[in-house]
């Protein structure tokens, strides 16, 4: 891909922000701009990055700024920014902190980049997407939270330390809120193309789904200070990557539904085709009374809480 010929913004340049330029300068994405309120900060991690080039064999343009003129031309927006969870925090307990830079944040990309998709990571993560799209005014399917793909990476990760195998086999589908009420989906999470039903027990199963659901928690515990970020990132950057390059990639992602797996007015985690209009397609799966009524108990959670960032 020739030198600067596509641009990503990137609003936050904290761990994640970072990892995810990082990840999008090493597939040899154009230009990325990396903004942050402070400007110092963003600079010196593009400088970092830009040197790092020689050594990783990319060549893109990276720059670090304040200034949300910057971002004017960015196909993607990925939005990164906010207050990362501490020890004993809920995602939901940053609702009133982030909502108000989400806030801030829209206002500078309805400006400068009023073509762009936007990509939120920003917890509590199906929340500030819904908020985001309040405030841009964007169409839906242009507005896109990156979850699902996370939490399933993160159940991937322990079906393969639980066979023994390869993370490369396996194939795992989260659905539901980016928290304690995501819905992990065994029939529908694979190694080698085999359910992980028939590969192991119903308890390893029920053990894998909840420390899957409690795998960011886990992560903000052992640091201590500060969340997740190398995978959150990268999860970003692979959403960003099907949107530039049209991959049309079936992903789990907070998406807006109206009407789809009975629920209306709502970002919850669900597979979506990602291309480059944003949203190119809801998938509906076949699921069990079980596991739609898990998922519809998901979105009710979140529906519950849009009143309390109204007032951003």
């Amino acid at each position: 891909m020739a030198r600067g010929s596509r641009k990503v913004a990137i609003i936050g340049a904290g761990n994640v922000g970072a990892t995810c330029a990082f990840v999008l300068a090493e597939r040899k994405i154009g230009e990325i701009v990396l903004l942050d309120i402070f400007e110092g900060f963003a600079k010196g991690k593009a400088l970092d990055m830009s040197q790092g080039g020689k050594i990783l064999n990319y060549d893109g343009k990276i720059i670090g700024t304040k200034d949300y003129a910057d971002i004017a031309g960015s196909e993607v927006v990925i939005v990164t920014s906010g207050f990362p969870r501490q020890p004993g925090m809920s995602r939901e307990d940053l609702i009133g902190k982030n909502a108000e830079i989400v806030s801030q944040v829209g206002e500078g990309i309805k400006k400068y980049a009023p073509e762009s998709i936007i990509i939120m990571v920003t917890n509590p993560l199906d929340l500030m997407t819904y908020h985001m799209q309040k405030v841009t005014g964007f169409s839906h399917k242009k507005v896109i939270g990156q979850a699902g793909i996370l939490d399933s990476a993160r159940m991937t990760h322990f079906v393969a330390d639980a066979l023994g195998c390869s993370n490369e086999d396996v194939q795992a589908m989260v659905l539901g809120g980016h928290g304690d009420t995501m819905v992990p989906l065994p029939r529908y999470t694979t190694v080698g193309g085999i359910p992980i039903t028939q590969l192991l027990s119903r308890e390893e199963i029920e053990a894998i789904s909840t420390r899957t659901a409690n795998g960011g928690g886990e992560i903000v515990k052992l640091l201590e200070r500060g969340s997740a970020f190398y995978a959150p990132g990268s999860a970003a950057a692979i959403m960003a990557e099907s949107v530039l390059n049209d991959r049309r990639r079936l992903l789990p992602c907070s998406a807006y539904l109206n009407g789809e797996y009975g629920m209306e007015d709502v970002y919850i985690g669900v597979p979506i085709i990602l291309g480059k209009n944003g949203v190119e397609e809801i998938i509906q799966l076949d699921l069990k009374e079980i596991e739609i009524n898990k998922l519809q108990n998901s979105g009710s959670f979140y529906k519950e809480q849009l009143q309390s960032i109204l007032q951003y």
